[in-house]
């Protein structure tokens, strides 16, 4: 019998940032090499807000006091993608206005290679996932925090060697 995973809710567990009084939030960007032509393709999440003007997004979620910025990214990547995978090195922090909350939030974003895709996972039914270029991410996303960590990691990718590429 396979286990089911629920998505974790509440705010009890959530860090906070000393330097805004905001969320800290932690994030990823799922990649892959394209099954086709090999070229680096990344995982995109439907937003919660149904219709064109919710764009794409990437996973991302509070940051809970027990677990790592890793463990938060992995989790995230789990809960709304349906992906498994292994992280790398920070892409950066960003500081950004939170539409719902009178708060500025602090943002981690971290790449993710894919190892796995679930065929069931705990926001499946309120959210889309697509597999697309770097490019096509960045000008699909409506929130330009993630547009710029969507850009440092297509550059990141850009500036590999083609082995490194390739491994990917």
């Amino acid at each position: 019998m396979a286990a089911v995973m629920v998505a974790r809710q509440g705010r009890e567990l959530q860090r906070y940032s000393d330097s805004t009084g905001g969320r800290i939030v932690v994030g990823c960007v799922p990649y892959r090499a394209g099954a086709i032509d090999g070229e680096v393709e990344v995982l995109v999440i439907s937003s919660q807000k149904k219709g064109p003007a919710g764009g794409v997004l990437i996973p991302k979620g509070g940051w809970e006091l027990d677990e790592s910025m890793d463990e938060a990214a992995r989790r995230e990547a789990a809960e709304e993608a349906g992906v498994l995978g292994e992280t790398g090195p920070a892409l950066g922090r960003w500081c950004y206005r939170s539409r719902s909350y009178d708060a500025t939030y602090e943002g981690f974003v971290l790449p993710l290679r894919v190892t796995a895709e679930l065929d069931r996972w705990p926001e499946m039914g309120a959210r889309r996932r697509e597999w697309v270029s770097p490019a096509e991410a960045i000008a699909r996303c409506h929130h330009a925090w993630m547009r710029e960590a969507l850009q440092r990691f297509a550059d990141t990718v850009e500036a590999s060697s083609p082995a490194a590429r390739s491994a990917l």
